[in-house]
């Protein structure tokens, strides 16, 4: 059995999809697969599936909803009840989340080990795995709203992960587009613009980086009245001396 939340809500029963009828079962069936292998407390649980509207005898009418789950799933994915709540027991493999977080840091780890090939090949492999914006069929559930902006930040900071990679490998044209868009979307992002600094003097660009990095002083210094971070004012140095030519420093000793 598979659970898709990466996007609609979905389960399927090797190709046959398992309709998962009712928002609140939905709900009931998220909140277990946020939390892999962990007991959910039934308060945690009946706040998320009903919010301020919980009916009385709330423990019951759940106890309905996990029996009708139980009863959906079978027993190849059990739901176990503890003395202060339940959780659902699957492996790793079934739960695109659980999958998505496990390529991501295979991806990191491949970087930070100097193989940006091997990084590009994970993380795209985990972003792949988004069939739209996370949970879009019960994202206004009070128990759901909560993790869609965590869920939106994994997503980001994967996308910005990959693109440095490419960065590492010395496609700046081919990821330039990207990171664009990406910097538009964060106009006070310091990462996105670390990268479209790297990506613009790798297409030979170098005014227009030392662009990006001023209007991004501006802008942090009208909203804030700061400066932009070591990390940031050191590539701007770097680009300054020319270390951003990839032939000046090996690829994955450039931050991004």
């Amino acid at each position: 059995m598979r659970f898709s939340i990466l996007g609609p809500v979905t389960v399927h029963d090797d190709a046959r999809a398992v309709p998962v009828g009712g928002a609140r079962l939905r709900a009931l069936l998220v909140l277990l697969l946020l939390d892999p292998g962990r007991t959910v407390g039934t308060e945690r649980l009946i706040g998320g599936i009903w919010g301020d509207d919980a009916p009385g005898g709330a423990g019951n009418a759940l106890q309905a909803l996990v029996s009708r789950l139980r009863r959906l799933l079978g027993d190849s994915v059990p739901v176990v009840a503890d003395a202060t709540g339940y959780r659902l027991v699957a492996a790793p493999g079934q739960v695109d989340l659980w999958e998505f977080e496990a390529l991501v840091e295979r991806g990191r780890a491949a970087r930070a080990a100097g193989d940006p090939r091997e990084a590009v090949r994970a993380l795209e492999t985990a972003l792949a795995l988004w069939t739209g914006p996370a949970l879009a069929d019960v994202a206004d559930l009070d128990g759901v709203r909560s993790v869609l902006v965590r869920l939106a930040e994994l997503r980001r900071t994967a996308a910005e992960d990959r693109l440095a990679a490419q960065l590492d490998l010395g496609r700046h044209a081919e990821a330039l587009p990207d990171i664009e868009a990406l910097a538009a979307e964060q106009p006070l992002g310091e990462r996105p613009v670390r990268l479209l600094m790297r990506a613009l003097a790798g297409c030979g660009r170098q005014a227009d980086a030392l662009a990006a990095y001023d209007a991004l002083r501006r802008r942090l210094a009208e909203e804030f009245g700061a400066d932009p971070a070591t990390e940031t004012r050191d590539l701007h140095l770097r680009l300054l001396r020319g270390e951003l030519d990839p032939a000046a420093a090996p690829a994955h000793q450039l931050r991004g």
